[in-house]
């Protein structure tokens, strides 16, 4: 079965003006347009961040729509960089499907979100750092 061809929600290090931006959606979108996660709560991890659902909490980031023409390979390089593989219990996020909002009060629309794997979920929400503001710019743990 071939995997829908959404627009991505990223919210670190490949949002506009992060490290992974250039190496990695430079050259390849239609679009980024600003959006939010709702039911998810970020986590700082180490250098970049992580998203788990969590009811009444939201994370800003970015909806990036990919050139036609580049989803395919565009695809296959952030489960690359996310280190995801379908079924693999190794993985740190699994890449889902959600619906996000874009912003300020958009329609909400389906996207491929890697959120936090589940093993890792677990480690977060008992012993990770939140970032209240869900916007990993302000990097602002509690």
């Amino acid at each position: 079965m071939t995997a829908p061809r959404l627009p991505f929600f990223v919210y670190g290090t490949l949002r506009p003006g992060e490290a992974n931006h250039d190496l990695f959606l430079r050259g390849h979108t239609l679009s980024e347009l600003p959006a939010r996660l709702p039911d998810a709560m970020l986590y700082a991890g180490p250098g970049y961040p992580y998203a788990v659902e969590q009811p009444g909490s939201a994370v800003h980031g970015d909806l990036v729509t990919a050139l036609p023409d580049t989803y395919t390979d565009l695809l296959a390089a952030l489960d690359r960089l996310e280190e995801y593989t379908p079924g693999d219990p190794r993985n740190l996020y699994e890449r889902v499907e959600r619906k996000v909002t874009l912003l300020p009060d958009g329609p909400r629309v389906p996207a491929w979100v890697y959120l936090a794997a589940p093993t890792l979920t677990t480690h977060l929400r008992t012993h990770g750092t939140p970032i209240p503001s869900g916007n990993w710019r302000s990097r602002d743990p509690m």
